[in-house]
């Protein structure tokens, strides 16, 4: 009964991360594959400070998460009343996340366009700024540009998580704590916040793993611009596994590239589940 799943996860999974980290040896020569050791990793590691640059954006990228979990949270705490236009505010909220990516990237473009952009004309309209900002002209702008639109795309997908999570509170907890005379207040950071605790520790982890992994959203939106200075992990992968105008693609480099990012990603995990483990000790 479990060899249907023991096979899938043995082809898919485990003889593809094998296929991977054995292609990281390696580099094409002549039309020939030939096994060089580590030297990609010595290059990755010693050589190539654009792929750490890569990694710092990746982590700064991440920090949206401070603005998109508590957002996702006060949307779904408002949207769980009982209201007539409540689905229809769920639906908008949840409808960037089911957008293509490139659909997002094309509309960001346009509203952070530096000449007769929608947001350089509303920032001068309110005398803000007076010359137009080359959003996509400095690593910072192009950094704050992805961050803007990954929280408009996401923040739909967590409030869905949120807003499950919260009707699955049992509504006697709140009639009880009425009763006794807790206002809307304490009935949020005593019953809600600690009802949710579990719930939210899941979807903080899938948060995080979703967003060092991306790299959709980034290749439309600034495609490493200015200069390749907002690259991710895994743009900087995706970009030497694919041919990128003159230089061929480097399979076997992006597969070291690959297998590094994969650890990064697999040790932040580690810890965030140590650390909340240890959260549930106390």
């Amino acid at each position: 009964m479990i060899l249907p799943s023991f096979l899938g996860l043995i082809i898919f999974s485990v003889y593809t991360i094998g296929y991977v980290l054995a292609l990281s040896f390696t580099r094409r020569i002549g039309g020939q594959t030939v096994f060089i050791g580590f030297d990609h990793y010595v290059r990755l590691f010693t050589r190539d400070p654009n792929y750490w640059t890569a990694v710092a954006n990746t982590f700064i990228i991440s920090g949206k998460l401070l603005i998109e979990l508590p957002l996702a949270l006060i949307l779904a705490v408002l949207l769980n009343r009982k209201m007539r236009s409540a689905n229809v505010f769920r639906v908008i909220i949840f409808m960037p996340y089911i957008l293509s990516a490139v659909i997002i990237g094309l509309i960001f473009s346009f509203l952070f366009a530096s000449y007769e952009g929608i947001v350089n004309n509303l920032l001068m309209d309110m005398h803000l700024i007076t010359t137009p900002i080359n959003w996509f002209g400095t690593r910072a702008h192009a950094l704050a540009v992805i961050i803007i639109a990954s929280v408009w795309q996401c923040v739909g997908i967590n409030m869905v998580f949120f807003l499950t999570a919260l009707q699955s509170i049992s509504p006697e907890l709140y009639e009880s704590a009425a009763i006794d005379g807790a206002g809307t207040r304490t009935q949020f950071f005593h019953i809600t916040l600690p009802m949710l605790k579990r719930m939210t520790k899941v979807i903080t982890l899938l948060a995080i793993i979703g967003t060092l992994k991306s790299a959709d959203l980034a290749l439309v939106l600034t495609n490493g611009a200015p200069g390749g200075r907002s690259e991710n992990m895994m743009t900087f992968v995706f970009k030497y596994f694919f041919s990128q105008g003159a230089r061929a693609p480097q399979i076997g480099y992006s597969a070291a590239a690959g297998t590094v990012s994969a650890l990064i990603i697999g040790l932040i995990t580690i810890a965030y589940l140590l650390l909340t483990r240890k959260e549930d000790s106390v």
